[in-house]
């Protein structure tokens, strides 16, 4: 997933319900895909900031030092401007770019 590509907004806005319901028929339906793929989502920038976070990391156990680095710092705000992970899965599924399968009844 390339996070600076996305259009996603990053405030809340309101969605045409019947755009969310359209591909499923079901509201809640679509509601429970798109709740399931921003945990995906969530997951995904977590351990990519992680990752990021670690190459900065220090092994040092002494509390009377504390380094500021600005690479570090910009990393977080990049992350912390990102649109959240709900906001990416709606933008997803508005796209059709979500697969799923209908369960067997």
């Amino acid at each position: 997933m390339d996070l600076k590509k996305t259009t996603a907004p990053v405030n809340t806005i309101t969605y045409n319900k019947h755009k969310i319901e359209e591909p499923t028929g079901n509201i809640y339906e679509a509601i429970t895909i798109i709740a399931k793929r921003a945990g995906q989502i969530n997951t995904e920038i977590k351990n990519e900031l992680i990752d990021k976070l670690d190459e900065f990391a220090t092994n040092n156990d002494s509390l009377d030092e504390v380094f500021e680095n600005k690479e570090q710092i910009e990393v977080s705000k990049f992350y912390e401007k990102l649109p959240k992970a709900h906001a990416l899965a709606v933008e997803e599924w508005l796209h059709h770019k979500i697969a799923y399968k209908e369960a067997v009844k």
